[in-house]
């Protein structure tokens, strides 16, 4: 079957890009004939991606949670590939910790990169969506949508993602600009291996995270991105779509 090519002439910025979800967004819309900037602030392995996707990817060594690093890389892009129609937050970092002895220096760090990095990238890309149009694709979590043990700062990131998606989607869906998020459960990437129980955690606490359908894959969550971000998705604006094997049922 022959892939569709629902972003033919577009420019889509993609964070996160360097490895698991993100490099798995920009493939997936480099395939479909997009022209993709790659951001990640692993910079050989941004690179790397780049190379892989081929076509019109590029990279853009930044770090989301710095204004100006953030800026730099989305108008690079702007310059470079054309006007950035499509935006796609996968940049994400996280850790579990007993929520009384958690580190200010961990929880402003997740805070930093997964909620004000997402709002960073947004901000500076809709200058170039609302001249002419675009949809965004904010990568929250189930973790967004209830509690999760020893993940205090990750859920609280993931839900202001959620939240900030929604008040995107109202302020901007009378001037061309769709806003949705995708709220995962458990995927096989790198991300997943920093999510170890903390010393004295109790593994009891994380069967309710638990599915019988086991984690999901990268292009499977990537699939679901592009449809929401392409055409195809255009009456979609505001909308929380979980992708988590029925745990938030």
């Amino acid at each position: 079957m022959e892939t569709a090519q629902r972003f033919v002439g577009r420019t889509a910025i993609v964070t996160g890009a360097g490895s698991g979800l993100g490099r798995a967004v920009a493939a997936r819309i480099a395939a479909e004939g997009g022209a993709v900037a790659c951001l990640d602030l692993a910079a050989d392995a941004v690179q790397e991606t780049a190379r892989a996707v081929g076509g019109g990817a590029r990279a853009y060594p930044a770090d989301v949670s710095d204004p100006a690093s953030v800026k730099a890389a989305v108008e690079g892009a702007a310059r470079e590939l054309g006007r950035p129609s499509v935006v796609v937050t996968c940049a994400g970092v996280g850790k579990f910790a007993h929520a009384a002895e958690m580190s200010f220096e961990d929880w402003s760090r997740i805070i930093a990169v997964n909620l004000t990095g997402t709002f960073l990238v947004v901000q500076a890309a809709l200058p170039h969506l609302l001249d002419g149009g675009g949809s965004i694709t904010t990568i929250a979590s189930n973790a967004g949508l209830q509690g999760v043990p020893y993940g205090a700062a990750y859920c609280a990131s993931k839900g202001g993602v959620v939240q900030l998606t929604r008040s995107l989607a109202a302020e901007f869906l009378a001037r061309g600009v769709r806003a949705n998020c995708v709220a995962p459960g458990g995927i096989k990437t790198p991300l997943q291996r920093a999510f170890e129980l903390p010393p004295g955690g109790d593994p009891e606490h994380l069967r309710r995270l638990m599915t019988p359908l086991g984690r999901s894959k990268p292009e499977e969550v990537a699939a679901l991105v592009a449809f929401i971000a392409s055409d195809e998705g255009r009456y979609m604006s505001g909308a929380i779509v979980p992708f988590d094997g029925g745990l938030t049922i």
